[in-house]
This record gives C-alpha cells, sequence and structure tokens, in this order.
C-alpha cells in the first residue's frame, strides 16, 4: 500500500487512483534551449522512482512529460543562430533523452511538444481572456491570480 501526504488536507492518506487501476502521472519536462543540468535531473530522477514502485505496487501508469520547446529564449537564440524552432531545440531534446537513458531514467508514454499545441493553447487563452481572467503586459499575457480565489491554497 502507497501512502502520500495529501497537500490539501495535511494527511498523509492512502493512495488510490482515480479510475481503475490507471495511474496518470504528469511532470513537467525540460525546456530546450540549452543542455539540462545534473539538477535539472533531480526532478526526472524522483518522478523515475514515484513511477516504478506505482509500477512494482501492479499499477498501470500512463507518465506524461511535456517538452518546453518554444519560449522567448528559444526564439531569440534561434533567431541568434538562423536555425528554425525545431532545428534549435533538437540537439537539445536529442541530448536531454540521451541523458535519461545514461541516467537509467524510464522514459514517459507521452511527451508532447508546446510547438504541437499552439491552437489549444490559442483556444485556452481566448477563454480565459473572455472569463476575465487574464491580463498583458509588454505583449505578454498573464494569468491574472486575483480572478481566482483558491490561488496558493496548495
Amino acid at each position: 500500500m502507497l501512502k502520500l501526504q495529501n497537500t490539501l488536507s495535511g494527511q498523509v492518506e492512502e493512495f488510490r487512483p482515480l479510475k481503475g487501476n490507471l495511474v496518470r502521472m504528469y511532470a513537467c519536462g525540460p525546456t530546450v534551449y540549452n543542455y539540462v543540468h545534473i539538477g535539472n535531473f533531480r526532478t526526472f530522477v524522483f518522478v523515475d522512482l514515484l513511477r516504478r514502485y506505482l509500477l512494482y505496487l501492479g499499477y498501470d501508469v500512463l507518465h506524461v512529460m511535456n517538452i518546453t520547446d518554444i519560449d522567448d529564449k528559444i526564439i531569440k537564440r534561434s533567431v541568434e543562430t538562423g536555425k528554425s524552432l525545431r532545428e534549435y531545440t533538437s540537439e537539445y531534446l536529442q541530448a536531454f533523452l540521451e541523458d535519461l537513458d545514461h541516467l537509467n531514467i524510464q522514459r514517459p508514454e507521452k511527451m508532447p511538444n508546446a510547438t504541437d499545441h499552439i491552437p489549444e493553447m490559442v483556444a485556452l487563452i481566448d477563454k480565459l481572456k473572455d472569463q476575465g481572467h487574464i491580463y498583458t503586459s509588454d505583449g505578454s499575457v498573464y494569468f491574472n491570480i486575483a480572478t481566482f480565489p483558491d490561488y496558493g491554497k496548495l
């Protein structure tokens, strides 16, 4: 039996998947504008240990880790090098994947790239805008935490 600290309740509780035997696990992946350093891998090692333990306990695990392959730094460096975003980030993504393998970290079942989901992000931003949850500053869009009373609850 696996027990975890529930951050919301503050109690140690028995872990139970939301549906059947399937554990759906999301963990934020790297922003691929440079090589990942050992400090970054702390998160990936922990997630790998948790994933392996869940598998050991007999759960089916669907692990999703996003790859952030677009942000201000990436765009700037892509322009500076004269490479496309995909061309610029592919070197660092490949190095990250090789590092996972060298550290014997199991790869997630799904690793979606942010650039493959731009239309969905725009639609979400539009929805949040329509609901009055965003503000803009210097050309960037931000979530207005004042519109979400439970922000910071966890």
